[in-house]
């Protein structure tokens, strides 16, 4: 049986907060967006839970037994230890595990400080859970599911920039080089239009004059195919009538022919 390297596994996210109330919130809110949770009080709890591989960690910088700053250098010691020498199946056991740090203080040293030692991002509480689930899934598509590797998301289509693979609902989908080029440019500029001329510049490496006139839209068109065989006019690549192709998440509406 074919090893399904591109199925994605339930993220699981490390929660750190002492106080209760917004600890158990941040758990049911997590769970309910479909993540799995681990989570902890204290300094001590959170060096006992974690450190075991998660996709990313919440952490408060103030804590009741120590500082959330150094907490997170300490578990990152503690992951590299545990799999330094499993590096063929966390391919990242040398990286960093992505955090977000939370604090009721907005004091510029704190930022700086969470910043300086590798936070993805920093929130200020009082904060909106839907906000916060954004920001966990743009450090996500950043970094990548699978043990900090790099992802590109678009709505239930992956792409693992370095292994240059794609996957549509955990099914792997074969693409030409070219047809790789043009869909990673769509994704990584997803929700802005690219005209002919930038894509023609940019994957062709041509300013559009030794191309035939139709070459950006024959290859989109077999992208939409594949992305998308039985519903291609749904497909998340969209036509932007008298501008060029966007790319996002939204798999209905018409910008035009």
């Amino acid at each position: 049986m074919a090893e399904k390297y591109g199925m994605e596994r339930k993220n699981t996210i490390g929660i750190i907060e002492d106080d209760r109330l917004l600890n158990q919130a941040l758990d049911m809110s997590l769970k309910s967006a479909g993540y799995a949770t681990v989570c902890a009080r204290t300094k001590n709890d959170a060096l006992s839970l974690l450190g075991n591989g998660e996709s990313l960690l919440l952490i408060d910088i103030g804590l009741p037994d120590g500082d959330g700053i150094t907490l997170y250098r300490e578990l990152q010691d503690k992951y590299r230890s545990k799999f330094r020498g499993d590096a063929r199946t966390h391919p990242a056991a040398d990286s960093k595990i992505p955090a977000i740090f939370l604090t009721a203080r907005n004091e510029e040293r704190d930022m700086l400080a969470a910043f300086d030692i590798g936070a993805d991002d920093y929130v200020v509480k009082p904060f909106s859970m839907k906000v916060l689930q954004k920001r966990i899934e743009a450090v996500l598509g950043r970094r990548g599911a699978e043990g900090g590797e790099r992802a590109v998301r678009v709505g239930e289509l992956v792409l693992y920039p370095d292994r240059k693979r794609v996957f549509v609902r955990n099914q792997e989908i074969s693409l030409t080089a070219k047809e790789y080029r043009l869909l990673e440019y769509l994704a990584e500029n997803q929700g802005q239009v690219l005209t002919k001329e930038n894509i023609l510049e940019h994957v062709w490496g041509l300013d559009g004059q030794f191309v035939v006139d139709n070459t950006v839209s024959v290859t989109i068109n077999r992208l939409r195919k594949k992305l998308s065989p039985d519903t291609a006019k749904s497909c998340c690549i969209k036509n932007v009538f008298g501008l060029g192709y966007r790319i996002d998440e939204r798999q209905s509406g018409k910008d035009g022919a």
